[in-house]
């Protein structure tokens, strides 16, 4: 049994018997969790920011940072991990996307944030079958590969599933 723990910008999958695959401190940012209830393979992005137009060059390099380059790049690791053509049968699971360090809204990330992630899975023809999304609290993901548990922790609130 092993932790994939993913930063800021990472993404990555599992299909191991055992894993969790976790993601700690999401406050704008936003965790999108790709599960293939066929194969027991579990994929997430830890986004950071909406487009990647602002810094073409990082996103080359992390596309995990943006929702424009990290749902595609996890879609795509999942595809090739589950031989999936077309990503039909995966169920996406949404969580952060709050407002943490902007009290008066001056910038929106999260709010961007999410609805950039589902623009991009709609366009997909995809859309999350569950979200914990917005509000003003940080979160935590971890996903069990064994059982596609998705869990939001949050600091002083406990955790509770999605």
């Amino acid at each position: 049994m092993a932790t994939v723990m993913l930063g800021i910008g990472d993404y990555g999958a599992s299909r191991t018997p055992g894993d969790v695959v976790k993601t700690l401190a999401l406050g704008s940012c936003v965790a999108v969790v790709v599960l293939d209830p066929k194969t027991h393979t579990v994929g997430m992005v830890h986004i950071a920011l909406p487009d990647s137009s602002i810094d073409p060059a990082k996103a080359r390099a992390k596309p995990g940072y943006f929702a424009d380059t990290g749902v595609r790049a996890l879609l795509q690791t999942m595809q090739d991990m589950t031989g999936s053509k077309n990503g039909k049968g995966f169920l996406i699971k949404l969580a952060g996307g709050a407002s943490i360090m902007d009290p008066n809204n001056t910038f929106n990330i999260g709010k961007r944030n999410i609805l950039a992630v589902k623009k991009i899975l709609w366009a997909l023809g995809m859309g999350p079958a569950a979200e914990d999304v917005g509000g003003y609290i940080s979160r935590s993901v971890a996903v069990e590969v064994d059982t596609g548990r998705v869990t939001v922790i949050s600091p002083g609130r406990g955790s509770w599933d999605i």
